[in-house]
């Protein structure tokens, strides 16, 4: 606003109502602007079948599509459906169906979710002209997928050019409607955002807001991140899902892709694009699976990873529900990783703490030390116990004496408590001698 109208409302000269029917004016003006840029783009593109150049492939000879026409214009549209018998990994696709909605709902923090059938949801991925977002970023390609049955059908909503985009948006949003939730990886930060910021520029209602979101990067980093080397899509199919893609186009690469096909029209370009997409739009139904197997009321200890059930329990743990906790945890106690058993003993021995239950939380304690004598957390453990319940200071100063030489390997703040509690139990067997 100009100084000269900010004294015009200072001094009165410009009422409220007046200034409300500028702004509606000025809206309005904004509005056939942006709509007389669309109807340019519409008619300054010719189709994307007659653009094709050289010895260009046109895009229906690899991949099986059709074209759909809308209100808006057109665009390509490509369906598959995959059938119960189909592998994806190391699942079938009938097994993906029977997902835990009751830990769909922990895995989002939704409790609506729990409330929900798996044919409910949706599955979005998106391939762009980049990653950084923001109103420069275009979804040149948007892949949806859900249940039917025990099959699971994919479509592929693509812009073959920018003049597209307004139908495929208007095809998305039939496509929305009636699902109850989102399921996507990374789509919170992401997704969901551009393709809600694309519904703005082009006019159109965004039906994902509202929706409950799975977004199934973060549990994902929670409960099998332990054994991955980064958390991309990829590496969780290949380290948990059983999946190896061969010769899948690298996501890096697909931008530079959709540039090449604006200018070549060469439908080769897409190809390995449009099978990137569809195979990360079943993975996340996939991997879906899994986490809510995990989380499940009844997991099978004897085919799930250990670490990622210990994992589980930790995530019970942390939201205070320790009965659930308890019943991951108990059967990992005779896990044949070491490692495993005795994080499982740690946080057991807590919530029976918590609970008052000191005799198993002592039973723990002490078979922990049994098997590592230098076990800090045990050894101060029981030292509480003994300092605080049972007022034998000699055994709780016994028992931090046998870790000292651990101490080394500890924070400074967990040294600097070691020591205060040593030398409190000292004082006090002094003034018991005294």
């Amino acid at each position: 606003m100009s100084v000269k109208k900010r004294l015009q409302r200072l001094t009165g000269e410009t009422r409220p109502d007046d200034a409300r029917q500028t702004r509606k004016k000025q809206m309005e003006e904004l509005r056939q602007r942006i709509d007389l840029i669309m109807s340019r783009r519409s008619s300054q593109v010719a189709s994307p079948s007659m653009e094709l150049r050289g010895n260009a492939v046109n895009l229906p000879e690899v991949v099986s599509g059709e074209e759909i026409e809308n209100e808006y214009g057109t665009f390509y549209l490509v369906q598959r459906k995959s059938y119960p018998s189909t592998s994806h990994g190391n699942r079938c696709i009938h097994e993906l169906s029977s997902i835990d909605m009751e830990a769909a709902a922990l895995l989002a923090n939704e409790p609506d979710l729990a409330g929900c059938s798996c044919t409910d949801g949706l599955y979005l991925d998106t391939e762009t002209t980049g990653l950084a977002g923001g109103t420069g970023t275009f979804a040149f390609l948007i892949g949806i997928g859900w249940f039917k049955g025990t099959s699971f059908i994919t479509q592929q909503i693509f812009a073959r050019d920018f003049s597209e985009e307004r139908a495929g948006l208007s095809f998305l949003q039939d496509a929305v409607r009636g699902k109850q939730f989102l399921v996507t990886f990374n789509g919170k930060a992401f997704d969901v955002g551009l393709l809600s910021a694309r519904f703005i520029m082009n006019r159109l209602s965004d039906p994902l807001v509202g929706l409950s979101h799975l977004d199934l990067l973060h549990p994902s980093r929670r409960l099998v991140g332990h054994r991955l080397e980064n958390s991309r899509l990829g590496t969780i199919e290949r380290t948990v899902l059983g999946l190896q893609r061969y010769g899948d186009v690298p996501g890096s690469e697909i931008p530079q892709r959709y540039f090449d096909w604006l200018r070549r029209r060469d439908g080769r370009l897409m190809e390995d694009v449009f099978e990137h997409n569809r195979l990360d739009v079943i993975s996340m139904a996939t991997l879906t699976l899994h986490l809510t197997e995990l989380l499940g009321k009844h997991p099978d200890h004897d085919c799930l990873h250990h670490g990622d059930l210990l994992a589980a329990a930790r995530l019970f743990h942390d939201r205070g529900d320790g009965e659930r906790a308890c019943r991951f945890l108990e059967p990992l106690l005779s896990s044949n990783n070491r490692v495993i058993a005795d994080e499982a003993r740690k946080y057991l021995s807590l919530i029976y703490k918590r609970a008052g239950r000191w005799h198993d939380a002592i039973a723990l304690w002490e078979m922990m030390i049994a098997g590592d004598h230098g076990n800090v957390f045990a050894a101060v453990e029981l030292a509480k116990w003994y300092e605080h319940r049972e007022n034998d200071y000699t055994r709780a100063l016994s028992l931090i004496n046998q870790i000292l030489p651990e101490a080394c390997h500890l924070s400074q703040s967990d040294r600097d408590g070691l020591m205060y509690r040593l030398n409190r139990l000292k004082r006090r067997l002094t003034g018991e001698s005294s």
